[in-house]
């Protein structure tokens, strides 16, 4: 009797467990949707990650530098492009510092903090990068076209981490 109550004991807390958020990471999940797919890169000791997407008008690479501080929000850190005007800033607001060199702009942010931001996925065939640590991902592949996404940094679940998928593993 006594060794089935600590097998029962036992397995209560291994399914207790697998509810317990305990993994940071970088998440992206479908908005407008009854059942929303869930997809997510594992954050590791490096908190720093960029996404690089082709301008639609310049046809030119946009480079945006996030970090996942330790409070689950994204700082946004800085943003190069080599075009001014439709839609790429030519000055610096308060808060921020643009320079200009080789070609580039890069435009700094002092404390732009985010606790999301909502991510959309375009038809158009043009890049759409996540950059973080070694590896690239392509979102176009990963997430699917015409469909936003709700980016955010929070601790996943083993259960969450089975339901979801990571990015670069298909879901079949």
């Amino acid at each position: 009797m006594k060794k089935w109550f600590v097998v029962s004991v036992f397995f209560i807390f291994c399914v207790a467990a697998s509810f317990i958020p305990f993994q940071r990471a970088l998440v992206f999940t479908e908005t407008r949707n009854e059942q929303p797919n869930v997809n997510y890169v594992l954050l590791d000791s490096a908190n720093d990650f960029q996404i690089v997407f082709t301008h639609s008008i310049h046809l030119s690479d946009v480079i945006e530098s996030y970090r996942a501080l330790t409070s689950n929000e994204l700082q946004l850190v800085s943003m190069e492009y080599s075009d001014v005007a439709i839609g790429m800033p030519g000055y610096a607001e308060k808060g921020q510092t643009l320079t200009y060199e080789d070609g580039v702009y890069t435009l700094r942010y002092d404390h732009a903090k985010l606790p999301n931001f909502t991510l959309h996925i375009g038809s158009v065939q043009h890049k759409l990068i996540l950059r973080y640590g070694d590896e690239e991902y392509d979102l176009k592949d990963n997430l699917k076209k015409g469909k936003s996404y709700f980016v955010e940094v929070r601790k996943l679940s083993f259960y969450e981490k089975m339901k979801g998928v990571k990015l670069n593993d298909k879901k079949e």
